[in-house]
């Protein structure tokens, strides 16, 4: 036993010495001191030693150990130091490299920017999932049945998912007022939230509109919530978004979840209010929807409309940018074009 060992020691010895990768040491390592190894194997025989000789087997097999363990680290730490990172020797002479450093697409600084502003305001951010259905995407939202935007020409339905149970089908969600229930159902009420996230429309593609892009909508839903306290909510928002105060307007217009419901404008800041064709020439630019919640909503929710009320508002997030930065054609910010996103470092 005691020559079989000496042989092991000697061979182990040898191999580490001439190992040349820290690859190949791996290999040897494993070799050596693994499962499988002759060390291994030859503690598998020690019951068959007298008390004598396992006592002395047993320490030369654990000196061997430590020392095959010594040797490996010291050769492993000689291959690092020779290893070079390149394949030829560095010249310090040459001029270094410039290194491209990344930066946060310009939608995503905005979507930061007001999560910050809401925080502030003591707001909480919430996500749902792309995925919606029918009945949170439209039924839930007081939307009638044969509404235009339930049709194909409009939504994005998804083939063969229907919710056979709880009949209802899937789409991907055309707008985000869908989570307002989701979380008004989970939470109730008082609430105050915002809810950020990509939606879908199957519309023409033009320098104002995308088939897919990012909305941003806010709700408070408390007791006695007053029209004014919605409008001081945009004017501040867009205050700390633009860190100057930017003109509003607001007009009426329909929208199926809130009553009386609102086209909330901004000045355009591509042209100054003089007319672009991102404004369509008329000095203005509607960059969010807003209203009352519907009592019908609220019923949806869980509520009580005698008892509760709330303000919507509904943030185009890449009309914001455009304002922010004025650009004049939306379809630049989904392009991957690095040419202009690195224009935002």
């Amino acid at each position: 036993m005691k020559e079989k060992l000496e042989q092991i020691q000697k061979e182990g010895l040898a191999k580490i010495e001439t190992t040349k990768t820290v690859e190949e040491l791996q290999e040897v390592r494993k070799e050596l001191l693994g499962k499988k190894s002759a060390l291994s194997e030859v503690l598998k025989m020690m019951g068959e030693l007298n008390p004598a000789e396992r006592k002395e087997v047993g320490m030369q097999t654990t000196e061997m150990k430590t020392e095959f363990a010594n040797k490996l680290d010291q050769k492993e730490e000689a291959l690092m130091e020779a290893k070079s990172v390149l394949d030829e020797p560095i010249d310090l002479t040459l001029p270094g490299t410039k290194v491209g450093k990344g930066t946060l697409h310009p939608i995503t600084q905005m979507c930061y920017d007001l999560n910050d502003a809401f925080l502030s305001l003591g707001f909480e951010v919430f996500s749902e999932d792309d995925i919606s259905s029918e009945k949170f995407a439209f039924d839930n939202l007081n939307f009638a049945e044969d509404h235009p935007a339930r049709q194909m020409m409009d939504t994005y339905w998804i083939e063969g998912t229907e919710n056979k149970k709880a009949n209802e089908r899937l789409c991907l969600r055309p707008h985000l007022t869908g989570a307002s229930v989701r979380y008004l159902l989970k939470h109730g009420a008082p609430a105050r939230f915002v809810y950020p996230g990509r939606v879908y429309r199957n519309e023409d593609v033009d320098s104002g509109h995308e088939r897919a892009f990012f909305q941003y909508e806010a709700l408070i839903v408390d007791k006695n919530i007053s029209f004014s306290s919605g409008m001081v909510m945009i004017q501040t928002i867009l205050e700390k978004v633009f860190g100057r105060k930017i003109n509003v307007r607001m007009r009426e217009g329909f929208f199926p979840f809130v009553e009386p419901g609102y086209e909330i404008d901004m000045e355009c800041l591509v042209c100054g209010g003089k007319g672009c064709k991102v404004c369509k020439h008329n000095g203005w630019i509607e960059v969010m929807p807003g209203g009352v919640i519907h009592p019908n909503v609220l019923k949806s929710a869980g509520l009580d409309p005698e008892e509760w009320t709330g303000f919507y508002i509904n943030i185009g997030l890449e009309r914001l940018v455009m304002m922010r930065y004025g650009v004049d054609d939306i379809r630049l910010f989904h392009s991957a074009d690095l040419r202009f996103l690195d224009q935002f470092k």
